[in-house]
C-alpha cells in the first residue's frame, strides 16, 4: 500500500462531481456503493483505527441508500445486496459502524426480515 493515495475527499469530489453534471440516478447509485465497497477492501487490507474514515463511510452509504431508493424498484436489488455485504464487514470494524449501517438499511426500508 506504499505510495497509494487514499483521499475520501477526492473520492467524494469525484462523486459530487458527477452529479453535478450528469447525476444519472443509476450511475450515482453505483458510484456510491462502489465507495462504500471500496472502503471495505482497503480495511481488509490494511485496517483502520480513524473514526472520521469510518464517519465518512456511513455518510457515503446513506448517500448510496438515497441513490438506490430513486431507482425503479426492479433496478434496486443488486445494489441493495452489494450494501448488504458492506454492512455486514462493517460489524467487523469498530466505532458502531455495523449498528449504524443496519439503522439505515431499517430507515431506507431495506431492512433484513
Amino acid at each position: 500500500m506504499r505510495n497509494q493515495d487514499i483521499s475520501v475527499a477526492k473520492a467524494k469530489k469525484a462523486i459530487s462531481d458527477y452529479k453535478k453534471a450528469i447525476g444519472r440516478p443509476e450511475g450515482l447509485a453505483e458510484l456510491t456503493v462502489f465507495y462504500c465497497e471500496s472502503c471495505m477492501n482497503l480495511l481488509g487490507s490494511c485496517g483502520m483505527n480513524d473514526e472520521g474514515y469510518f464517519n465518512a463511510l456511513v455518510r457515503m452509504f446513506e448517500q448510496a441508500l438515497k441513490a438506490i431508493v430513486a431507482l425503479e424498484p426492479d433496478q434496486q436489488e443488486d445494489f441493495v445486496e452489494r450494501l448488504e455485504r458492506v454492512r455486514s464487514e462493517g460489524h467487523n470494524w469498530g466505532w458502531g459502524v455495523g449498528d449504524d449501517m443496519d439503522d439505515l438499511m431499517a430507515e431506507y426500508g431495506f431492512a433484513e426480515e
